[in-house]
C-alpha cells in the first residue's frame, strides 16, 4: 500500500473514472431515474447475483413496489414471491423490514447518515456506501465482491480476502482511492470493473485502463488473485418431500420466518425414513398412495441438500388439514397459481407436477 501515494491514488481513480465514461454500463434500470430507494433495492438484488439474473426481476419488483412506501405496505409473501429463484431470502425479508422501519422512523424518508443506513437490517457498510455514493454523490469507499477482487489483483494479496485483517486492509485500500470529486461515477466503475473486466476467471488485462498500476498483472498469472477461500469438505443433508395432491391442489405449508427458506411455503418434509412413516402414518397415507420420484440435489452455500420427493394422491383432504392446525398452510392451486414465496425446489416440483412431466 505504501506505493500507492497520493499521486498515484489520484491517477488510479482518474483513470477508472475516464473508463467508466468511455466503456462503463450506463443504461442499467436502476441507473435511471436514479434515487436513495431504487439504488437501495438494485444493491440487495445485485448481492452474490448477477447483473443480467438480476434486471428482470429488479424491473418486475419495482412495477409492483415502485416506493419504499408501497413496499412497507406490501404482505411479505408477495415480495417473497417476487424474489423466487433469486436466492438468499433473508435479503426479501430484511429489505421489507427496512422498508417498514424507514416508513416508521423516517417517514419514507431515506436516511442520509451512514450509521442510520448500516443500522438497518440487511444493510452493510458498502451497501450503504454505494447508497449514498451512488443516489447523492456522498463520498463514500465500498467493498462488494466485484470491487474486493479488483483491489486483491491490484495489491497482489498473497492471502485469502475473506480473513478479517485482509478485508481490513482493503477497506483502508477502498478509502485511500476514492476520490472526493466524482464518486458516483468511480463507485460503479469499480463495480463494473470487477463484473466486465477483472472477472473471477479470465480477466480482460488487455482492455483494463489501470493494469500499469496492478501488481497481480505484474506476476503474470492474474487469475491466481484474490487467493481462494482454503477448501472444506462441504457436508451433505437429507430429506424426503411430501408432495400431497388432490386433484390440481398440492398442499404448501408456511416455513418458520427465520432459517432456511425462512417464510417460504413448501412440502412438508422428513428428515429420516423413521419419521416419514410416521407422517405418512399421521396422515393416514397407505403405500398404494405412493409415488417415490427422482431424487435431486441442491446446493447451498454451506451444504448440499439431496432432495427425495414423494408423490401422494389423496382422496381427502380433511386430515391433512387438521394435521397441521399449528402451521400456515394452503391449497396450491396449479392451475392459478397463489402469489407467494416459494423456494427454487419447491417451484421446480410445482411446474413439473403442473405440466405433467417425469420428476
Amino acid at each position: 500500500m505504501t506505493f500507492f501515494n497520493t499521486d498515484r491514488c489520484q491517477q488510479f481513480s482518474q483513470q477508472i473514472i475516464e473508463w467508466y465514461q468511455q466503456q462503463g454500463r450506463k443504461d442499467l434500470p436502476w441507473q435511471q431515474d436514479k434515487t436513495a430507494y431504487r439504488v437501495w433495492v438494485s444493491e440487495i438484488m445485485l448481492q452474490q447475483t448477477q447483473v443480467s439474473t438480476v434486471i428482470g426481476y429488479y424491473e418486475k419488483f419495482m412495477a409492483r413496489f415502485p416506493s419504499v412506501e408501497a413496499l412497507a405496505a406490501g404482505e411479505q409473501d408477495e415480495v417473497l414471491h417476487l424474489w423466487t429463484g433469486l436466492g438468499y431470502y433473508a435479503r426479501a425479508r430484511n429489505l421489507h423490514k427496512s422498508a417498514q422501519l424507514i416508513v416508521e422512523q423516517y417517514q419514507g424518508v431515506f436516511p442520509t447518515e451512514i450509521e442510520a443506513l448500516i443500522a438497518l437490517p440487511g444493510i452493510g457498510r458498502s451497501t450503504a456506501g454505494a447508497i449514498l455514493s451512488l443516489s447523492a454523490g456522498q463520498r463514500h469507499p465500498i467493498l462488494d465482491g466485484n470491487v474486493k477482487r479488483v483491489l486483491a489483483r491490484l495489491l497482489a494479496l498473497p492471502e485469502w480476502p475473506g480473513k478479517a485483517a485482509v478485508e481490513k486492509q482493503l477497506w483502508l485500500m477502498a478509502d485511500k482511492l476514492t476520490p472526493t470529486q466524482g464518486v458516483a461515477q468511480y463507485n460503479q466503475a469499480m463495480m463494473d470493473m470487477g463484473a466486465t473486466l477483472c472477472t473471477r476467471s479470465r480477466p480482460n488485462c488487455a482492455e483494463c485502463p489501470v493494469k500499469a498500476l496492478c501488481a497481480a498483472e505484474k506476476t503474470g498469472s492474474p487469475s491466481d488473485f484474490p487467493v481462494s477461500k482454503p477448501k472444506k469438505t462441504i457436508p451433505t443433508r437429507r430429506v424426503f418431500l411430501l408432495l400431497l395432491r388432490k386433484g390440481n391442489e398440492v398442499f404448501l405449508q408456511q416455513r418458520p420466518p427465520v432459517g432456511l427458506w425462512g417464510g417460504l411455503w413448501g412440502f412438508p418434509e422428513a428428515a429420516d425414513q423413521q419419521t416419514l412413516e410416521e407422517q405418512l402414518a399421521m396422515f393416514g397415507i397407505s403405500a398404494e398412495q405412493r409415488q417415490t420420484l427422482p431424487a435431486f440435489r441442491h446446493t447451498f452455500s454451506h451444504f448440499h441438500l439431496e432432495i427425495t420427493p414423494l408423490l401422494l394422491s389423496l382422496t381427502d383432504t380433511q386430515g391433512i388439514t387438521h394435521c397441521m392446525e399449528s402451521t400456515p398452510t394452503l391449497w396450491y392451486n396449479l392451475a392459478q397459481p397463489a402469489t407467494v414465496g416459494l423456494a427454487a425446489p419447491t417451484q421446480k416440483l410445482l411446474k413439473q407436477l403442473a405440466s405433467q412431466e417425469t420428476l
